[in-house]
């Protein structure tokens, strides 16, 4: 009953979103468009998908959004992506809100993955060092800020989104995940989807304290969130209108960060204290049940991981290198290549678009993009620079495409 009834109340929100197309311009406002340096060779870009953007009639453009996290006002850079995965800057965007970071990161300041996320024609950008979120509508090419809302929390360092539900995950104090319902305002507070970590931490957290990610799993049954130094993966069952139940805490050891879903109903999580990645079956009661043995990669620092098809790559920031595993025929993981690729300069949070990888430089202010091999293997097609620079603690982290 309770999915039939937010499936119904989600078809109404639908229409409402309609409604609230033909307004957009008239919600939030265009932001500044600051300059943006341009990169590699714009060509031209004939692949296009139809999104949900201001006029209700538009197309959304094949997009990556980067995250500079600037401590004196955050935005988002905007660019093109051509067929063959070659970026072309379009434009940045003032978020409304500043940016952040735990204390004593080695090169990632918000020690986190989704801290920026795309879904459906909205983005949504978290703003550590002022406590709130902002909704973008994207709108061709262009960002029109729809609302920024308190993030319920201290430290907001990650967002999952699904249908219309959205949570939030503050890493400071004792950790907060926080629901928002998507209205035709932009997103309102669930006041029963509010639920503590009890991590005990400092405001703001020490890196290796902060809890990592949160995300909703693909049924839109569970919100999973990884926490670090307590080697758990908290799963946490969405009742009715969005509101969130008791969560069960499934033992993680090696300190998992990223998480990403296969096409096996699998969670694959990286484990960033031992450098290895680990695939769980995620039951109906919110179990996680290891499936095959960790599988290290023989780098340093495996933190963030991105599926692409039947591959996922896993971003290691020590090594500043690029790891890629597969599901066997037994659908045991397997590692295809411990250093796939080695962009150097801090790799760190990953998107994908259509088969091609983009991964966040954070120590070099630059992303890779790579082209995905019938094979898995990685071929850079596109870098762009003039990203903020990890320095003092600080740097940009967020990255996400449409």
């Amino acid at each position: 009953m309770f999915r039939l009834e937010l499936q119904g109340r989600r078809a109404m929100f639908r229409k409402g979103i309609i409604a609230l197309s033909a307004a957009a311009g008239l919600v939030g406002g265009l932001l500044v468009t600051g300059p943006v340096t341009a990169i590699g060779d714009g060509g031209g870009y004939a692949e296009r998908h139809e999104g949900r953007d201001g006029d209700g009639g538009g197309r959304t453009e094949n997009l990556v959004f980067v995250q500079t996290n600037k401590p004196l006002g955050n935005t988002v850079q905007v660019y093109r992506r051509a067929a063959d995965g070659v970026l072309t800057a379009a434009g940045e965007y003032e978020t409304g809100g500043l940016g952040g970071a735990t204390v004593g990161p080695p090169v990632d300041a918000l020690a986190s993955q989704g801290s920026l996320v795309y879904h459906d024609g909205l983005l949504f950008a978290v703003n550590a060092g002022s406590n709130t979120v902002t909704v973008f509508r994207v709108k061709g090419d262009e960002l029109v800020k729809l609302d920024v809302v308190g993030s319920g929390g201290l430290l907001p360092v990650g967002v999952g989104v699904h249908d219309d539900l959205v949570y939030v995950l503050n890493a400071g104090g004792d950790g907060v995940v926080q629901g928002y319902e998507l209205d035709d305002d932009g997103l309102e507070l669930i006041e029963e989807a509010r639920r503590s970590l009890g991590l005990g931490n400092a405001n703001p957290p020490a890196f290796g304290d902060a809890p990592a990610q949160v995300s909703v799993d693909p049924s839109g049954r569970f919100v999973l969130v990884s926490t670090k130094s307590h080697n758990t993966v908290e799963v946490f069952p969405i009742d009715h209108d969005g509101a969130l139940g008791d969560p069960v805490s499934n033992t993680v050891d090696g300190t998992p960060f990223g998480f990403t879903f296969d096409r096996e109903d699998g969670v694959v999580v990286t484990q960033s204290g031992t450098n290895a990645v680990i695939r769980f079956e995620l039951d109906q009661d919110g179990k996680l049940v290891p499936t095959s043995p960790s599988v290290p990669s023989g780098q340093a620092a495996t933190c963030w991981i991105q599926r692409v098809g039947d591959f996922f790559f896993a971003a290691n920031a020590g090594s500043s290198t690029i790891s890629s595993y597969r599901l066997d025929p037994d659908g045991q993981l397997e590692l295809l290549a411990g250093a796939a690729a080695a962009p150097g300069g801090g790799s760190i949070d990953l998107t994908a678009s259509d088969g091609f990888l983009y991964v966040q430089l954070a120590a070099a202010g630059s992303v890779h993009g790579y082209e995905v091999g019938e094979d898995g293997s990685l071929r850079l097609v596109t870098t762009v620079t003039g990203l903020p620079q990890f320095a003092d603690g600080i740097g940009m982290e967020g990255i996400a495409a449409t």
